[in-house]
């Protein structure tokens, strides 16, 4: 459905029933798929066909909506993970292995921070953290020759940096890498990222594209415009036999959809980490809506960004729809729909303020979720943070007063006035 506009995707891109089919997206709630030979059922396992035959594998639901994902992104292919950290480890662990590494934005979610430079570490894949800010001479200067991926997020979480995409691209092609963005916040309605030169894109599915908090998934999209086999063998795992489906070479086989193909085949069958069926269903139910809700989001964020921002116990405001924000240029070149719903900033009372402003909200919840339909509110440093020490926490952009408020969309005069009440006692 690629000549259809984003709003129509939303609908009707995945399933597209035929005569006598269920309008709605069906739950295929089963494990295991029938065949009538042991010769059908061998084909599959050797790649020779197509088909469902387990379904930590594949699943008609779960491919109907990835591929409604992919449709939205512009990418040609996907696969969903049961988590969006499940879609981070899995992006990069297809392409890396041990004695590899990665260069990644300093700004990146605390949790995949840390799965960077902790967990994958035990792996064997080392990580640098470089200024997302920083010119292309020095973010290049942190490449090696085993650098495999650079990795960033459209809008960081929690600091709202906004990323330049053609330039983390330009970085990377230089070094024949692929640029990995996470495009969680932002969403396929506000940016996609392909069409700025980045190359596969992940998504926690729990936030926006969910938009009610009832799933925990994640999705890998692949633009298809990677050239693996350009990089003279630099990525064998694509290019060269895998003797785990006797010899296939998934570039040759697979084509554009090589990369998508063999996390789906090697990484899913091997580790495990996909949804259930019925939570694909429900993160359907919320793509439906995406861009309705995201136009809500942005329109009452950027009302409560200006009210922050000239209230006298407010310091500062990161929300890059603000006219005098750092990032504003930079989210008109890329966003010029809207950002995302989510703002940070700070009170001039520090750390105390915060907590004393945020235990006095009334309608806003104090919650590790973000992107709901609800207002949630959060302290990074405390929080989602928590685990890195002072030079991180300042490197990610996080202050010990920082507040994440995620603004949801509910009436915009109730949040204001809960705003308010609350600053009251700050």
């Amino acid at each position: 459905m690629s000549n259809y506009r984003a709003e129509t995707k939303c609908i009707q891109s995945g399933w597209i029933p035929k005569r006598g089919e269920p309008r709605i997206l069906p739950i295929i709630q089963s494990t295991t798929f029938k065949y009538d030979t042991t010769d059908e059922m061998g084909r599959l396992f050797d790649l020779e066909d197509s088909g469902y035959f387990y379904t930590r594998v594949q699943n008609p639901t779960n491919d109907a909506v990835a591929a409604k994902i992919a449709d939205l992104e512009g990418g040609v292919a996907a696969v969903l993970t049961s988590s969006g950290q499940a879609a981070n480890f899995y992006a990069v662990a297809n392409i890396c292995e041990a004695g590899d590494h990665i260069v990644a934005a300093a700004t990146i979610y605390g949790g995949t921070h840390n799965l960077f430079y902790s967990t994958l570490k035990k792996m064997g894949i080392s990580c640098t953290f470089v200024d997302a800010d920083a010119d292309e001479q020095t973010i290049a200067a942190a490449f090696q020759p085993n650098t495999k991926v650079l990795f960033a997020e459209t809008i960081a979480n929690p600091a709202l940096v906004i990323l330049d995409i053609e330039k983390f691209a330009r970085i990377a092609h230089a070094h024949q890498v692929p640029l990995i963005v996470d495009n969680t916040f932002a969403t396929p309605i506000n940016c996609r990222p392909f069409e700025w030169g980045a190359d596969i894109v992940v998504h926690s599915t729990t936030k926006y594209m969910d938009g009610h908090a009832m799933q925990v998934g994640g999705a890998i999209v692949d633009s298809g415009n990677f050239d693996w086999d350009a990089c003279g063998g630099k990525y064998s795992g694509l290019t060269e036999p895998d003797e785990s489906y006797h010899g296939i070479v998934y570039t040759k086989k697979f084509g554009k959809k090589a990369y998508i193909t063999k996390a789906t085949v090697q990484l899913m069958r091997d580790l495990g980490a996909i949804p259930s069926p019925m939570n694909s269903f429900l993160l359907n139910v919320g793509l439906e809506t995406l861009a309705l809700r995201v136009e809500r989001h942005c329109y009452n964020a950027g009302r409560i960004a200006e009210y922050l921002n000239a209230h006298e116990k407010v310091s500062h405001v990161n929300y890059a729809g603000l006219p005098g924000d750092k990032y504003h240029a930079l989210a008109q070149k890329y966003m010029p729909k809207g950002t995302c719903g989510v703002i940070s900033f700070e009170l001039k009372g520090g750390r105390e303020a915060a907590v004393r402003f945020m235990d006095s909200l009334k309608l806003a919840a104090i919650v590790t979720h973000v992107a709901d339909a609800r207002t949630g509110v959060l302290h990074p440093a405390s929080h989602t943070h928590r685990q890195m020490n002072d030079e991180q926490l300042k490197a990610a952009g996080v202050s010990p007063g920082m507040i994440r408020l995620s603004v949801g969309i509910e009436n915009v005069e109730d949040l204001l006035a809960d705003l308010e009440q609350a600053l009251e006692n700050a």
